[in-house]
């Protein structure tokens, strides 16, 4: 049943990426020119949603989750990698997929990169957490621990600030 639920969560999520026109390579570039704010905004939101979905499964007990330890070395060397791979390509892993299923083949070299480079991070991941995972290691940390207030208020908080940098963006017409 989990398997199925993913399914079809990705399913929908990739609807939502190709209704918002985000697969799409220009605004790709945009994005990383800073002049298309259409990803980042598409982003935020979802982030939003998405913690507000996943607290609320908590609270209500239907759910439980726990944060993983933030380790500065990790967060540091997996964005680097992340960032040189979205530049290099034009494409973030979710997007490439997402392309290759509106029929833009010239995906296809960068997802079998991918899945080459996760099998070679899974080879080598014992050796990564042993020598990145203690630079900068705060344990599990959540910004609402951090703060000593409520997870509500913190995304209340978020989707505030979105809310006037979406506004923002608007204004500037980006």
């Amino acid at each position: 049943m989990t398997l199925i639920m993913g399914l079809i969560t990705g399913m929908l999520f990739g609807a939502l990426l190709q209704q918002a026109r985000v697969l799409r390579f220009e605004k790709q570039v945009g994005a990383m020119r800073l002049l298309d704010m259409t990803i980042v905004k598409f982003m935020l939101s979802t982030i939003i949603v998405g913690a507000i979905g996943v607290h609320l499964l908590a609270d209500l007990g239907v759910v439980s989750f726990s944060p993983r330890g933030l380790s500065i070395g990790l967060q540091v060397v997996g964005g680097l990698l992340f960032g040189i791979g979205w530049a290099f390509i034009g494409y973030c892993p979710g997007t490439s997929i997402g392309a290759l299923a509106e029929g833009r083949y010239h995906v296809i070299w960068p997802i079998l990169g991918m899945l080459l480079g996760g099998m070679i991070f899974a080879f080598i991941y014992p050796l990564v957490q042993a020598y990145l995972r203690p630079l900068g290691n705060f344990g599990a940390l959540s910004l609402p621990d951090l703060l000593g207030v409520s997870h509500w208020l913190v995304i209340a908080a978020v989707a505030l600030g979105a809310f006037f940098l979406f506004r923002f963006f608007e204004k500037k017409g980006l």
